[in-house]
């Protein structure tokens, strides 16, 4: 007779006698098991859940006819391996692509070195301290009110209509009459928070936000050894459908003094380089967007770089930490970055090529990489996410020519979805600015790299107008990783220093130094302007004073403040 036989790697028949001894077709089993399959285990069940089973070796006496097995019957065939399985898979977990792994063939991922691993936190409201202007926003209504519509409303004017009733901040309409291209931060927590929780039915309130995560989950509840010594499909990361981000969590950047662009683009006028630097300032509520934020520049620090006509490079930044900890006493953060791209153009009635537009790039592959690294090392937390924090504020500004071919500044963000992938160490950036490139697995792997890239998609129009689904390998358009933001300057100058003309630094390349005589003349013409260098002889408690100073222009402090030893050594110093 015929004996059907199903085990987790498929189905194998044999054929036995009702006499034979169950014990006697364990070696011809064994031939159909997995390599690493221990012989012992193997049991037989007559039920497919290993109810009631057996192991085959220790059934020597039994016959298949004591069992009741007749012809055509379907026995379930179950056992352990040596090694760790991936899944319930009969593939060793220490093998990827049939290639064993070993510990020295595992290469760090570049996703390390910006990122730790994500946890999962619980009831994050009630320990996550997110920012005074987010609280702010969490506890007004946001709601767009109204005028009562004249053609429409057919009531009284203390009536209400669905015409002139106020409507939630993410409404559509409302959006593209105002020519909102992405809702805001906030507009979308309300949006997805009343998807998410319904209040009516009573239910627990969980996290309205989640982060996109596309990494290997380092903590499988499977029990398995970490990859890549294991992997299964609750721990590897779902395929990724890239499509335009809705939102952005920042929606205008507003530079508090025209001066500080300008003499910001200085460097390139004496030079035809290029420049980089880090812009500082503050977040404020952001009226044109509902439940809108902006960023407000109040300063650019340059750090030390080599400058280039097509491009530069950052050197080490040795008082990274002290200038960071001096913005902070001015009330100030590190905002953003801003750098130029420019070329003088043959046409003299211009100032600038335009290079970037509609028809070539608006931000290149590698400026959306190095926008991601730096959102990724500065998120913005969150009360609202389960991770406690949700995307980031960080802004990137380019300085390059418009299509009139003046000087303009764009601002950019990178998407949530973008900063994940650079954490993963998905993408890389290639040689055509207007393309992203998706790392090869294969490649990786032939390089001694053993990685899980899983697949990415994106979906496009196609010639007949149909929206079709791509596979974004190896490469896919820029555009989907890429937020545009707004920008702009008060109608009136309300800058937090008085002045802006003290000498930038690291400028020796072109002859400009921060020198005492410098500070000498500052504090002659009166300014608070803030050197970013701690002035010899002032301690800690005095500089604090100074900041204080500079940001508040309060007389009282400066009264104070001349009044302290390190105040008259520095004016020793200058010979004042």
């Amino acid at each position: 007779m015929i004996l059907r036989f199903v085990s987790r790697n498929g189905q194998f028949r044999l054929t036995v006698d009702p006499d034979d001894e169950i014990a006697s077709i364990l070696p011809q089993v064994v031939e159909k098991m997995p390599e690493h399959a221990i012989t012992k285990s193997i049991t037989i069940s007559p039920k497919p859940h290993g109810a009631d089973s057996r192991p085959i070796s220790a059934l020597k006496g039994v016959t298949f006819a004591r069992l009741g097995l007749s012809h055509g019957t379907q026995v379930f065939l179950d056992y352990k391996e040596d090694e760790p399985t991936s899944n319930g898979h009969s593939v060793p977990a220490n093998r990827l692509n049939g290639k064993d792994i070993g510990e020295a063939d595992v290469a760090p991922l570049a996703a390390a070195q910006i990122d730790g691993d994500v946890q999962l936190i619980k009831n994050p409201w009630d320990s996550v301290k997110q920012s005074t202007l987010d609280d702010r926003l969490d506890q007004q209504d946001g709601k767009i009110h109204r005028k009562k519509d004249e053609k429409m409303c057919r009531h009284g004017p203390k009536g209400m209509c669905d015409y002139c009733m106020p409507v939630e901040p993410y409404n559509k309409e409302y959006l593209d009459q105002k020519k909102i291209k992405h809702l805001s931060y906030h507009a979308y927590l309300r949006k997805v928070n009343q998807g998410k929780n319904k209040y009516e039915q009573g239910s627990s309130y969980m996290p309205p936000l989640s982060e996109p995560y596309y990494r290997v989950n380092p903590q499988c509840p499977s029990g398995h050894q970490p990859f890549p010594k294991g992997i299964c499909t609750k721990c590897q990361p779902s395929a990724i459908t890239l499509q335009p981000q809705e939102y952005r969590m920042v929606d205008h950047v507003e530079f508090a003094d025209s001066e500080i662009i300008n003499r910001f683009l200085n460097f390139w006028r004496s030079s035809g380089a290029q420049r980089i630097g880090y812009m500082y300032g503050h977040y404020e509520a952001y009226e044109e967007v509902p439940l809108g934020t902006k960023a407000v520049v109040e300063a650019i620090y340059e750090p030390p770089q080599v400058n280039e006509p097509d491009g530069v490079t950052l050197n080490d930044w040795e008082n990274e930490a002290a200038v960071d900890l001096l913005a902070s006493q001015c009330s100030l953060q590190r905002v953003g970055v801003v750098y130029t791209d420019l070329l003088q153009p043959e046409d003299p009635e211009k100032t600038a090529v335009c290079k970037r537009h509609i028809d070539s790039y608006f931000l290149s592959s590698l400026e959306i990489l190095f926008a991601a690294r730096h959102q990724a090392k500065y998120p913005r937390p969150s009360k609202w996410s389960d991770t406690g924090r949700f995307g980031s504020n960080f802004v990137t500004c380019v300085v390059s020519g418009d299509e009139q071919g003046q000087i303009a500044v764009a601002a950019y963000q990178a998407s949530n979805s973008a900063v994940e992938m650079v954490r993963a160490d998905i993408i890389e950036a290639s040689a055509e600015p207007s393309v992203m490139l998706v790392q090869d697995e294969n490649e990786e792997n032939e390089l001694g790299r053993v990685r899980y890239i899983p697949e990415v998609f994106y979906r496009r129009i196609n010639e007949y107008g149909r929206s079709v689904q791509e596979n974004a390998k190896p490469s896919f358009p820029v555009e989907y990783l890429l937020i545009t933001l707004t920008h702009g300057f008060p109608l009136e100058k309300k800058g937090l220093f008085a002045a802006n003309k003290f000498a930038i630094e690291n400028r020796s390349v072109i002859g400009e130094a921060q020198e005492p005589r410098d500070l000498q003349k500052s504090l002659r013409a009166g300014s608070n302007r803030v050197a970013l260098d701690t002035p010899q002889g002032v301690e800690a408690d005095e500089l604090g004073r100074l900041t204080r100073l500079a940001s508040t222009r309060d007389p009282s402090l400066g009264a104070q403040l001349m009044h302290t030893p390190g105040w008259a050594t520095l004016e020793t110093i200058l010979q004042m």
